[in-house]
Formats: C-alpha cells, sequence, structure tokens
C-alpha cells in the first residue's frame, strides 16, 4: 500500500513550488515545440534529402508512432521508479534524438532520429503527475492548466518557429534548437524538480506493454498508409484486423493481471472514457487545422481564390494568436475546475473551439480572419488540454495518474494521425485531378469537420462524473 506523502512535502516554500512549474513548463514547452516544427519544412526536406513526399511524411508519422508506444510504458515506468528519474532519462534520449536529426544525412537517419524523440511524449503526464504529488492540492488544477496550455502554445509556436529557421536559416537548426531546449529541460529537473516521495509498488507488464506496442503499430500504420495504399487495400484492412485482434488480446491479458499497464476498470469508469473520447475528437480537430491553415497561407490564389501565397515565416505567424490564446486557456481551467468542476472547464473548451472552427470555415479569405477565429481555437484548446488531465486525476488514484494521463496522450495522438489522414483525404478528393492548387471547398470541408467533432465533444463532456474522491480499481472492477 502506498505510504502518505511525508509532513515536509506540504511545508515546501513557495519559492520552491514556482521552480519545480518552471522547470516543467520548459520541459512540457521544449516537447511540444519540436512536436510541429518540422511541419511547415516538409516540402524542404523532401528537397533537400533527395526523397519522395511519401518518405518525408514519415518524418511526422514515425515521431508520432514512436510518442503513441512509447508514452505509456515511460509513464507507467514513472508511476514505480520515479518521475523525476524518467524525465531525466527521457530528456536525455531527447537531446541525443535531436542531435542525430541536425547531423542526418539521408531521410532514413533523419526517421530513425525521429523515433527516438518520440519518447519525449512522456514528458507530459509524466510532468502532470509530479505537479499532483509535489504541489499543494489547491494549485494542481491550475498548475495543470497551465501546463497543458503550455503544451498547445509550444505546438503552435513550433509552426512559427519552424518556418522562422527554415525560412532564415537551415532545417537543421529546427534539431540544434530542440537539443538546447532538452539541455535546459535537463537541467532545470535534475536542479529544482524533487525526488519522488511516493511510489507505486508493481512492476511493468511486459506482455501488455507489447500488445498494446504491438495494437498501436498495426493501427497507426494502416492510418499513415492509408492514403499510399488505398484504404481497401489488403495490407491496409489487414492491419486494421491485426489491430483489433491485439487490442482484443490486449483486453483478456490485462483483466487475468494483478497489476496492468492498461487498468480495464479504469476504461469503463464513465468519466475517463469521457477523456478519453474527448483527446481522440481534440487531437482530430487540432491537425484539421495544423495542416489546413498553413496550406492555405502558402498557396498561391487559385482560380477560386483560395491562398495568399504568403511565405513560410507569415504563414506561421498567421498562426501566432492560436498559440497565444492557449495559456490563458489553460491557467482558466483551475478557476473554472473549482467553481464548476473540470467537465464543464472540458466542455467550454470544446465550445470555443467549434465556434472558433465555424468562423472560419464561414470566413477565411482574409488574413485578419485565420489570425482572429484561429486564436479563439487555440482559447478553447488551452482549455480543453487543461481539463482532460483534471478529469482524470479526478478520477484515477494518485498512484496511477502518470499512467492514466499517458494514455490520454496517446490517444490524444491516434485522433492526430486520423486528422491529418482525414485532412488528406478530403484534399484528394475535392481537388481537380492533375491541378497544382487546393480548392476552396476542400478547406472549407476541413474546417466544418472541425467543428461537427469538437461539438461532439462538448456534448459529451458534461457526461463526466464530478468526485470528491477518485476511483479504486476494486469499485469498477469488483
Amino acid at each position: 500500500m502506498t505510504a502518505p506523502a511525508p509532513p515536509a512535502l506540504k511545508a515546501r516554500p513557495q519559492t520552491a513550488n514556482t521552480l519545480i512549474l518552471t522547470a516543467v513548463i520548459t520541459t512540457v514547452f521544449s516537447y511540444a515545440l519540436m512536436q510541429t516544427v518540422a511541419i511547415p519544412a516538409l516540402s524542404l526536406l523532401t528537397r533537400e534529402l533527395d526523397t519522395t513526399p511519401t518518405w518525408s511524411a514519415w518524418i511526422l508519422s514515425a515521431f508520432l508512432l514512436s510518442s503513441a508506444v512509447l508514452t505509456p510504458i515511460l509513464s507507467r515506468l514513472g508511476d514505480l521508479y520515479g518521475k523525476r528519474r524518467i524525465m531525466t532519462g527521457v530528456l536525455i534520449a531527447y537531446a541525443i534524438g535531436m542531435l542525430g536529426a541536425a547531423a542526418a544525412q539521408d531521410v532514413g537517419q533523419l526517421i530513425a532520429a525521429r523515433v527516438v524523440q518520440g519518447s519525449a511524449l512522456a514528458v507530459v503526464p509524466v510532468s502532470l503527475a509530479i505537479m499532483r504529488e509535489t504541489l499543494p492540492r489547491e494549485r494542481v488544477p491550475y498548475a495543470m492548466g497551465l501546463v497543458s496550455g503550455t503544451v498547445g502554445a509550444g505546438s503552435g509556436a513550433g509552426v512559427v518557429v519552424g518556418g522562422l529557421l527554415t525560412d532564415h536559416l537551415s532545417w537543421r537548426y529546427l534539431f540544434v534548437l530542440g537539443a538546447v531546449l532538452a539541455t535546459v529541460s535537463l537541467l532545470m529537473v535534475l536542479r529544482w524538480v524533487p525526488a519522488d516521495h511516493r511510489r507505486e509498488t508493481g512492476t511493468l507488464d511486459v506482455p501488455g506493454a507489447i500488445l498494446l506496442g504491438l495494437s498501436l503499430v498495426a493501427v497507426l500504420l494502416a492510418l499513415t498508409q492509408g492514403p499510399a495504399w488505398g484504404w481497401t487495400s489488403a495490407p491496409v484492412l489487414g492491419l486494421f484486423a491485426l489491430g483489433a485482434l491485439l487490442l482484443a488480446a490486449l483486453v483478456v491479458v490485462e483483466r487475468r493481471t494483478d497489476d496492468p499497464l492498461i487498468d480495464i476498470g479504469e476504461l469503463t469508469d464513465r468519466s475517463v472514457a469521457v477523456a478519453h473520447v474527448g483527446a481522440l475528437l481534440f487531437g482530430t480537430g487540432s491537425y484539421f487545422f495544423f495542416l489546413a491553415l498553413p496550406l492555405f497561407a502558402q498557396q498561391t490564389p487559385g482560380p477560386d481564390g483560395a491562398g495568399f501565397g504568403a511565405t513560410i515565416t507569415m504563414a506561421g505567424l498567421l498562426m501566432l494568436p492560436g498559440m497565444l490564446t492557449a495559456i490563458p486557456g489553460g491557467a482558466g481551467v483551475g478557476p473554472i475546475s473549482t467553481a464548476f468542476g473540470p467537465r464543464w472547464a472540458l466542455a467550454g473548451g470544446f465550445l470555443l473551439f467549434s465556434l472558433g472552427a465555424v468562423l472560419i470555415a464561414l470566413a477565411h479569405s482574409a488574413e485578419w480572419q485565420h489570425a482572429v477565429f484561429y486564436g479563439i481555437v487555440g482559447l478553447g484548446s488551452g482549455l480543453i488540454m487543461g481539463a482532460l488531465p483534471s478529469v482524470i486525476a479526478d478520477a484515477v488514484p494518485p498512484e496511477r495518474t502518470g499512467t492514466a494521463i499517458g494514455i490520454n496522450n496517446i490517444i490524444r495522438t491516434v485522433g492526430s494521425v486520423v486528422g491529418s489522414q482525414l485532412a488528406a483525404g478530403v484534399i484528394t478528393s475535392l481537388s481537380p485531378a492533375g491541378a497544382d492548387y487546393v480548392p476552396d471547398t476542400a478547406f472549407t470541408t476541413i474546417f466544418w469537420l472541425s467543428a461537427a467533432v469538437t461539438v461532439l465533444g462538448a456534448a459529451l463532456a458534461p457526461l463526466a462524473v464530478q468526485r470528491t474522491a477518485p476511483i479504486s480499481r476494486s469499485t469498477v472492477t469488483g
């Protein structure tokens, strides 16, 4: 049984709590920035590495696949052996992956480096678990919201920074910057984040980890390769079927395991289920914008006027308001959760996101419309990202916080892949054969799809249960 936190934890000075939060925010921002920093440079990387668009797409896909597979395992290891220890190891691997990418001589080496970098997604759930363990209870909702809002801000900043560095220096500086940020984050964590006072007893569920990893690889590989291989092709259908079989096997194994990686009881709890479905919808809606807005901005105006002919830098700057508004959105989760509960912060975030999506679907012919309406999307994104871990923390035992939030993050990653592939499918199906431009109808359809999935998220959010104490395995599996 987990021992209670020592009295010294409650007596930690306010300055020490601020330093912990600073270290965690810096670490999360460094990851979030590099999640999207390569997006503006994909066409340039295709040319300079003498490769094909299919292979250059794997610069993003490899990162997402690696993140999805490694995050729940690393999060669980953090719960078992110490969150500070695992975060330190992840940041070291992250810095090495960045240096490898900066020195890559071909697309294969760059993809391999991105696989290593994917481990860094684990810093998000581990950071949130550190917040829950180290900060006073009354500060936890605010801290979780701020950290989660930083993920949205960093993702938006990645597009801006990626454009600036690609336009004015070299794509290699994208990863040099990542290595510097990883090193700074590592030093902060070592200096300011205390060693864990509370760890869960148990072991890593190796069979569960293997089944989860293989099932995710099968499903995400099918999603990423569907447009190239054909959605009804035997390889894609076979991968989907394999993923489903492996997930079914995972459920059977986890139900029979005393110390499971995936607690099936948690997944069947209504609040946790709402948070996971919300993460899937949010990931899908977010990537609609990450792909459509820069593409619209950079496109030379076509016959229907779609496009601004902007530089990579300007395309990124148009997304800057969404990056900035994500921070106050995340910070607002604490007060809203305290007054009304995290489910209403989640519902409000989805409603704001959908409002911004509707506005940009109706009017996107001017640059100011992109900037202002995406700012509303960013505000909603900050609320959503802050509320999701709060809903989970309200529902699971403290010793499983990192693992449960880690699962939520990989579900959001799956949503990101779904969103990117749906957006690509819309563009392909609605673009004239042989045309060198994307019609306005394709962009409008993508924006409406984003509004639709986030409206669904707003409808589901109130179904989360308001609790004063987290669930235990016995209450949901007994």
